[in-house]
């Protein structure tokens, strides 16, 4: 709502000040370049997950024709300091995502990101990712984009994903969520500290971890701190939830140098590798 998609960009108001805004492909590109993004990529449109076939195919072609203009214009200010990406789309549809993998592992990009709609569940994205995967390249870095829970992770790595992004580590921190081995808590990959069982547990988050909001904080305290309407619990878990993805995905890397990965993927998914 209150976006205008057209050939030349991206039109939309400013929710500051209401200003009009138009975001091209070249326009994106200058914005990353200024923040100084190690990765960026190319202006894309993601459509929803409810949108029919030509509708989705006239905003991939849109979409591969943005890249298009974003690569121009990242190689126009290139100095080797950064990498572009680009992205593939074509929402659930299997020769869409063929075509707009062929047409990102064509392009001379640094890396590959699958994106767009993965469908309305976790089998349908697990598939739609998998049908643009076997058509990208594998002397190149591939990405999955807004995917970050535990078992997407497995699921990802185990199909040739190197790396994700998703907001669920601090979005989940701010409803109580804390991450956690599935296999000691019944296959759940979180806590929710809200829960009355938590309010007299002395033991930390996660005494294993390294930093001090899982090993230093009982659960009791953050529990304290949500019922309390205190903000300190949810950065508490913010902390906590990126600590523990980042040694989670450690931990992917140590299975995959040491030909454990089969069995770690059973562990945290309780399923066998594909």
């Amino acid at each position: 709502p209150g976006v205008k998609i057209t050939e030349e960009g991206a039109r939309f108001h400013s929710y500051v000040n209401g200003e009009k805004i138009l975001l091209t492909p070249e326009h994106s590109i200058q914005v990353q370049r200024q923040l100084g993004a190690d990765l960026i990529v190319v202006l894309d449109e993601c459509t929803p997950f409810h949108v029919d076939k030509d509708c989705t195919a006239r905003s991939m072609q849109l979409s591969h024709r943005w890249a298009i203009r974003s690569r121009e214009e990242f190689e126009r200010g290139d100095d080797g300091s950064q990498a572009l990406y680009g992205i593939v789309q074509g929402g659930v549809y299997e020769d869409l995502r063929r075509e707009s993998a062929q047409f990102v592992a064509d392009q001379p990009f640094f890396g590959q990101a699958i994106g767009g709609s993965l469908g309305s569940d976790k089998s349908q994205m697990r598939e739609v990712a998998g049908w643009a995967r076997r058509h990208l390249r594998d002397d190149r870095p591939t990405h999955l984009l807004g995917i970050g829970g535990l078992r997407d992770i497995w699921e990802g790595v185990a199909m040739g994903i190197d790396t994700f992004d998703c907001v669920h580590p601090t979005r989940l921190a701010r409803h109580a969520g804390a991450l956690c081995r599935p296999w000691e808590n019944e296959g759940r990959e979180h806590l929710n500290l809200k829960n009355a069982r938590f309010r007299e547990d002395l033991t930390p988050v996660d005494e294993r971890l390294s930093v001090p909001a899982s090993n230093q904080f009982s659960r009791a305290y953050i529990h304290h701190l949500f019922k309390a309407g205190e903000t300190l619990g949810g950065q508490l878990l913010a902390i906590h939830n990126i600590a523990f993805l980042s040694w989670m995905v450690g931990e992917i890397r140590h299975s995959i140098r040491t030909g454990t990965f089969a069995e770690e993927f059973k562990r945290w998914t309780g399923n066998s590798a594909r």
